[in-house]
């Protein structure tokens, strides 16, 4: 591989150099997209190989410095350069003509931005298929692990749209410069029918946000900050020993329950 360009510390940027782990990324689901978009390329490291697969390759970069690097993998017209947290999807999506297609979206996220992205990645249903690098301690909240505790806001939004999955852990000196800590890939499939349907997005983000707000205090004080006691009881009362557990203890299934009974009519 060619020299890397000086990492941009603003804009988080940290360049893979580990083959086995840009073979997985780029593999990942080749077979089964229509579109391929990659967010944040720089110096077209996972870029190449993408441009190697039959399906129409797209980037959206920052930083202007790839620019001409990127046109060596990717057609001028398909290379958007600015923010990607503003980003007009619906706009591009009708631009390009990309409704009925199944996007496949890669991209070594920044740390800095990586929650934000993935969760404006939720509410896109062109999105078929996403490949994501994050810095590992948020990836963890995306998918389910075989731990105590894991349930988190991050979390249930993920498996109420996607099936996902860690495809592998990435150490600090697959980059360069390595970050400080460790990283995850995690691959999704989007759920053809999702428990809670996205055009519910918003109040689904708000009652999570509301439930693991305080994640190691009991539900029913927490619910109390939004609902009337009477209506808790009311609405949960085939399910009154949710009130006495920690958010962070219950289960995917105990907060699509809550949520329909209290916010769902």
């Amino acid at each position: 591989m060619s020299k890397l360009p000086k990492a941009n510390k603003e804009l988080g940027q940290h360049f893979l150099r580990d083959q086995k782990v840009i073979n997985a990324i780029t593999t990942d689901w080749k077979e089964e997209a229509d579109i391929i978009i990659e967010v944040g390329p720089g110096p077209a490291i996972l870029t190449r190989k993408l441009s190697q697969h039959s399906q129409p390759l797209y980037v959206i970069e920052k930083d202007d410095r790839f620019k001409d690097t990127l046109l060596e993998y990717v057609d001028q017209e398909n290379i958007y350069i600015g923010d990607a947290l503003e980003f007009d999807w619906q706009g591009f999506i009708e631009k390009e003509a990309l409704t009925n297609k199944k996007i496949w979206l890669v991209s070594n996220l920044p740390y800095n931005v990586g929650t934000i992205l993935f969760t404006q990645f939720l509410q896109i249903p062109q999105i078929e298929y996403m490949t994501l690098m994050f810095q590992k301690e948020v990836g963890d909240k995306t998918y389910l692990r075989d731990t105590k505790n894991q349930m988190n806001g991050l979390l249930f939004l993920s498996l109420n749209y996607f099936n996902s999955r860690q495809l592998l852990k990435v150490p600090p000196g697959a980059f360069s410069p390595p970050p400080k800590v460790d990283s995850v890939v995690v691959s999704y499939h989007r759920k053809e029918l999702p428990d809670i349907s996205i055009n519910n997005y918003k109040s689904l983000n708000e009652f999570t946000r509301l439930v693991f707000s305080m994640k190691r205090k009991q539900l029913q004080k927490v619910l109390k900050s939004k609902y009337s006691k009477d209506y808790i009881e009311k609405s949960l009362a085939s399910k009154q020993e949710l009130l006495e557990k920690r958010s962070e203890a219950i289960s995917y299934t105990d907060i699509l329950f809550m949520f329909q009974a209290l916010e769902n009519k």
